[in-house]
């Protein structure tokens, strides 16, 4: 079979569907997107597949063609105007709506303030992340973490910038993806990490809520939840495929996880390709 079209990032499924009381491991099921055909990967792995990249990129933003991809998919116009493009994005705490240089107020509205969490993950080791509610359980699972624990609520994306900063101190705010793709994660104790965590910063986040009192700042008692992922064999060794350098790879599908395909030839990081057309055939 051969598929063609513009990449976007994996679809992660998960059956059954965490809940704030269930804590039974959810099987992780993947698709793999091209314009709008979803392709399902599950009865690939174990099967030889080949990548091709045809040599143009397409804007995810505006779908004009442009030479290079910046910020996992964008033109070099949508980046520099496009707020999803903005740092703030990548440190909310940098957010700069206050001062009236927001480049989109629609997006402000539709993302930033919109109540987010704050929660720890396990994926390569303990770490400390946010999203958005709706992103819940996405985020987990493009990050490849097998247990996840929301730990607050927040009204914002700058004030959950400012808790992550803050925890950050303590714990990474980020995941090593040659560790992910080694194997899994040895599990924790993410209720006692949480723990130790609030009452190591119970004074800086009794401070921040104070300070930001319309921000909220809400602390949850919820579950942790678990996730296992489609893997029948990790590498030993991790070699990365770069499209831009070999537009055309194959191998055996040994497992996916975050966004990554694990074949016996490499890994890829699908996301990174946003916006590229490719072919698929299997």
């Amino acid at each position: 079979m051969e598929y063609k079209g513009i990449c976007h990032k994996m679809q992660a499924l998960v059956s059954p569907v965490p809940t704030q009381t269930n804590a039974t491991p959810s099987h992780v099921e993947y698709k793999f997107v091209l314009d709008q055909f979803n392709t399902d990967l599950m009865h690939l792995i174990g099967e030889n597949i080949q990548l091709e990249w045809t040599g143009r990129i397409f804007c995810v933003s505006c779908g004009a063609k442009t030479p290079k991809s910046y910020s996992q998919g964008h033109c070099f116009k949508c980046f520099k105007t496009k707020a999803e493009c903005d740092m703030c994005i990548l440190k909310p705490e940098t957010c700069h709506y206050h001062l009236g240089t927001c480049r989109e107020e629609s997006f402000a509205q539709n993302v930033c303030f919109q109540p987010h969490i704050v929660y720890l993950a396990n994926s390569s080791a303990l770490k400390v992340g946010i999203t958005r509610i709706v992103n819940m359980p996405t985020r987990w699972l493009d990050q490849g973490a097998t247990q996840a624990l929301p730990i607050m609520k927040v009204g914002s994306r700058r004030m959950s910038g400012y808790v992550e900063v803050l925890l950050a101190e303590m714990i990474s705010d980020k995941t090593d993806w040659r560790k992910l793709l080694k194997g899994e994660a040895e599990p924790l104790d993410l209720q006692e990490e949480k723990e130790q965590l609030l009452d190591q910063f119970h004074m800086e986040l009794a401070g921040l809520a104070n300070e930001f009192p319309d921000d909220e700042l809400n602390f949850l008692d919820a579950e942790p939840h678990e996730f296992i992922y489609p893997v029948n064999q990790y590498p030993v060794k991790i070699t990365s495929h770069n499209l831009d350098k070999t537009p055309i790879i194959q191998g055996k599908l040994q497992g996916i996880k975050g966004q990554y395909l694990i074949m016996d030839t490499g890994v890829i990081n699908i996301r990174k390709y946003s916006g590229y057309e490719l072919i698929l055939r299997t």
